[in-house]
């Protein structure tokens, strides 16, 4: 299992990636939520762990923008030195599958794991804002409705998506998207760009936009209900 973890303390990240480790488990750790929930979209996790106690946001609010932004279906373990019942409560009403109070017990946290992989079923289907992505399908809901798309279409869609933020190149693309090299006429990435943008509605209304870097490529990014970008 691949075990994202949001955890500022040095020392307990190491003693995670101990843990984990001996259970074959492989876990990958972030000191900050901003450097967590930036990554997220482009991870494959199979389950998070979240401290409460955080330098930059609250772990309940990063676990509320999980559940709104990557979906229901990744299983999300509290462990925090939070103990107080409303916490534990309100933890779990914000989308928590389970909580532990620290100091976690190594067999104990390693048996909760394993508890919920078992559980788990692999995501078919991701929401990211308003946008509902069915990679089985290969389908895009906006607002829970379908929109058609050419098969370059949903798969240039789906990548600006998860490399929400990152400056992508021309070039990148259609090697990426197309197997060509830098040679090939690049209008191909403006083209579908700009069918992807009418078709999906990408616009600060539907809480994103895409960027037009002159020169070089494209950017899409999230913004807020007055149309400006999240700092």
């Amino acid at each position: 299992m691949r075990i994202g973890v949001l955890e500022d303390d040095l020392a307990q990240q190491e003693l995670y990636k101990l843990w984990f480790g001996s259970a074959q488990h492989s876990c990958k750790c972030f000191g900050t939520a901003k450097s967590f929930l930036d990554a997220l979209p482009a991870e494959a996790f199979d389950l998070l762990v979240i401290d409460w106690m955080l330098p930059d946001l609250s772990g309940e609010a990063a676990l509320k923008w999980i559940r709104a932004n990557i979906g229901w279906e990744i299983p999300v373990i509290f462990v925090t030195s939070r103990d107080s019942e409303p916490d534990i409560v309100n933890a779990l009403r914000a989308g928590a599958d389970d909580y532990v109070v620290k100091p976690a017990k190594y067999l104990e946290l390693l048996a909760r794991i394993e508890a919920l992989g078992r559980r788990k079923k692999p995501p078919t289907v991701v929401q990211i804002g308003a946008y509902e992505i069915n990679q089985d399908l290969r389908q895009i809901r906006l607002h829970g409705k379908e929109v058609e798309l050419t098969q370059k279409e949903f798969e240039l869609a789906v990548y600006l998506f998860h490399n929400h933020g990152k400056l992508l190149s021309r070039v990148h693309l259609l090697e990426k998207l197309w197997g060509l090299n830098a040679n090939v006429d690049t209008r191909t990435v403006d083209t579908h760009v700009s069918r992807i943008r009418r078709k999906l509605g990408i616009a600060p209304e539907n809480g994103w936009q895409i960027i037009p870097v002159y020169g070089y490529g494209y950017r899409i990014e999230r913004v807020d209900s007055a149309g400006a970008a999240p700092t």
